[in-house]
């Protein structure tokens, strides 16, 4: 069935009750029509989302690497005398990297809305626009007045990038379909650190009259500029209107999202329907889960070259040094997105992606890392194995039980921020005075990643048991699979609803 009130015009009413070889299956009876999320046709349904893949992932990839190499190059900076040619005293670095975060914060969720109302394919380059120009500008700063107002622009044009990412992705492809797609996506902020550390180490290299740090600049936001302008034109408005799909494959798209994504595909935004999200409690589990996220994954994010540095290694090697972890952490990040898509579980994954940050963080805090320099560089694999996939794994794990389109905008353009946000932990408890070693922030982030890993596994079997007590209460056996996102716009307080693992 498909709701005729918001469809294109070219669709026509097609069964929904088939499994995923085609033929019958279990599912809700709402309306003596029986309404299913399981596969309609898997061989058309596998050609549609290889078109998607091939149009919309690289290029959305791409403009996320230049997100993440315009976001993170400080690090590469401050290996170069960054802090000297401005000037910096004191805590002025941190304090810099601190006030990225307001208004990365404060500006999601108004963007992440508008996003919404205008269309990701046309908000996510003009953001991007944005946040190149300003590193652009970064290269011409001589002080550290300068360099303040260009981060705070900086953080408000990346606001809602990732998290209109997510709901653009969450408009082409199905639920189970998600995470390895936002893997790949996300792989490239994995991709970018280890690029940053090539690429710093390339620039380094050049004699000039100008600091190589001012080049680093120059370059990265010149083609993240130059980028914006091909994303604009190229990314489609939605499946219904691509230009790429034929009219029968528009209503193949248009039908799996209805069934296996949203309630009511396309819907107009609401603001105060939107919001109601933040009276589900589980909405502020997510929440807190993001927040001890948050401070493992800034921390690698913002300090690696740091915590690669503390070995002994010159300028030039600590950051080509930094490579290696980053790409086995997209590989990482890779695995256990593609098998939490196969299995369709997301918690007990989260969970796995938190162990390894802090096994990571607790064998390099434990040891004499100049003494045991093997098993401290391992370490540093450890702690990027375990900072992208739970993210991605998060966000997709809330966005998958949400099938109100305005809700779930709301939820991640707050949620992603929030775990963004704990930069602001991370920046100060790296401590110069704690320097080299950094004990305190070593400890303090293993903490958080402990603390995350058991309200993910704490919240993950409360879904289990609440799927079961709604299973006893219908005398069915079904999960998610067998429930149409249609019928879900509620939520958990639909009878019907069964809860994404």
């Amino acid at each position: 069935m498909v709701d005729r009130d918001h469809k294109p015009p070219e669709l026509d009413d097609r069964p929904t009750s088939v499994s995923e070889e085609g033929g019958p299956s279990a599912g809700v009876v709402e309306g003596g029509e029986e309404l299913t999320a399981r596969v309609v046709d898997l061989k058309a349904e596998r050609a549609l989302c290889r078109k998607f893949d091939l149009r919309l992932l690289p290029v959305l990839a791409v403009m996320y690497l230049f997100n993440a190499l315009d976001k993170g190059n400080l690090g590469n900076a401050k290996t170069n005398g960054f802090e000297k040619d401005l000037g910096f005293t004191g805590n002025q670095y941190n304090i810099l990297l601190s006030v990225f975060y307001i208004p990365y914060v404060l500006c999601a969720p108004p963007v992440g809305m508008l996003g919404k109302k205008y269309g990701p394919s046309r908000v996510l380059p003009i953001m991007m626009f944005t946040f190149g120009s300003m590193t652009l500008l970064g290269a011409a700063c001589k002080n550290f007045g300068g360099m303040m107002t260009v981060r705070i622009i900086l953080g408000a044009a990346e606001s809602a990038f990732f998290p209109l990412v997510i709901y653009y992705l969450t408009t082409f492809y199905r639920r189970g379909e998600l995470a390895r797609r936002l893997a790949i996506f996300y792989a490239a902020s994995n991709i970018a650190n280890a690029f940053s550390g090539l690429l710093a180490f390339g620039v380094f290299h050049i004699n000039s009259h100008l600091s190589a740090w001012r080049y680093l600049f120059i370059i990265e936001g010149s083609c993240t500029a130059l980028f914006s302008f091909f994303a604009y034109w190229y990314l489609p408005m939605s499946a219904a209107k691509a230009r790429f799909l034929s009219p029968e494959e528009k209503e193949l798209a248009f039908y799996r999202i209805q069934v296996d994504s949203s309630s009511i595909v396309d819907e107009k935004f609401d603001l105060r329907e939107s919001i109601k999200v933040f009276r589900m409690p589980v909405a502020w589990a997510w929440l807190a889960i993001e927040m001890c996220l948050g401070v493992p994954l800034q921390s690698v994010s913002l300090f690696l070259p740091q915590i690669v540095g503390r070995l002994g290694y010159s300028v030039v090697k600590t950051n080509l040094y930094t490579v290696a972890p980053n790409v086995t952490g997209a590989v990482m990040l890779l695995i256990l997105a593609f098998t939490s898509d196969f299995t369709r579980l997301r918690s007990p994954f989260i969970a796995l992606g938190f162990s390894f940050p802090l096994i990571g963080f607790i064998i390099y805090a434990s040891i004499d890392v100049l003494h045991d320099k093997k098993i401290a560089y391992f370490a540093t694999f450890m702690m990027c194995w375990g900072t992208s996939a739970p993210s991605v794994l998060l966000s997709t794990w809330y966005n998958n039980n949400i099938a109100h389109e305005g809700k779930r905008i709301a939820l991640t353009s707050v949620g992603v921020p929030v775990a963004n946000m704990m930069g602001v932990v991370s920046s100060n408890i790296f401590r110069p005075q704690d320097a080299p070693d950094y004990i305190p922030a070593l400890t303090t982030t293993a903490c958080f990643g402990a603390a995350g890993m058991l309200l993910v596994g704490s919240l993950g079997t409360y879904m289990v048991f609440d799927n079961s007590r709604r299973n006893r209460a219908q005398g069915v056996e079904i999960d998610a699979r067998d429930v149409a996102t249609k019928v879900l716009k509620d939520g958990p307080a639909s009878p019907n609803f069964r809860w994404f693992l």
